[in-house]
């Protein structure tokens, strides 16, 4: 019913088997154990960054520093090469640069502009805009909820 191409299925078969290239070879269940504890650093860092939200500079500091470890959690296990090959294809790259665009946009309002109203406009954009990246990844998921905006909302993405 469904076929993969040879290219596709090789690709799916050394997922976690490929030696990682880079400065060092992780076997497979460390680079798991390491996307696990970035992932879940990134999010303990998102929580703490809640609890000072009054301060914009340490809020955005946290929550987009934790929101990067958690997005860079899926390197350890395709390597950072990859990664960056999937984050930049035809299909996310615009999702990718407008992620990033906020990422840093949030930074320049925490750091330098230190405006607690336009780190909080940035940090919304940005957790919207990694939605969207996200999205990219699951097959129809960005097209059904552009439909569902359109419907609930009458509003198209």
């Amino acid at each position: 019913m469904w076929k993969m191409g040879n290219d596709e299925e090789d690709r799916a078969e050394s997922f976690l088997e490929e030696d990682s290239e880079g400065i060092c070879s992780l076997s497979t269940t460390q680079r798991i154990y390491a996307s696990a504890a970035c992932l879940l650093s990134g999010l303990v860092l998102m929580f703490l960054s809640l609890i000072v939200f009054a301060i914009p500079i340490k809020f955005a500091l946290l929550f987009t520093f934790g929101n990067v470890l958690a997005v860079g959690s899926t390197a350890f296990l395709m390597g950072p090469e990859q990664q960056l090959r999937m984050m930049f294809d035809s299909v996310r790259v615009y999702a990718t640069v407008i992620y990033i665009g906020f990422v840093v946009l949030a930074l320049i309002c925490a750091l330098w502009i230190q405006s607690k109203i336009l780190t909080l406009l940035a940090i919304i954009c940005e957790i919207c805009a990694l939605i969207w990246y996200c999205l990219s990844y699951i097959p129809f998921a960005r097209r059904i909820v552009s439909d569902l905006m359109v419907r609930f909302c009458d509003t198209e993405l």
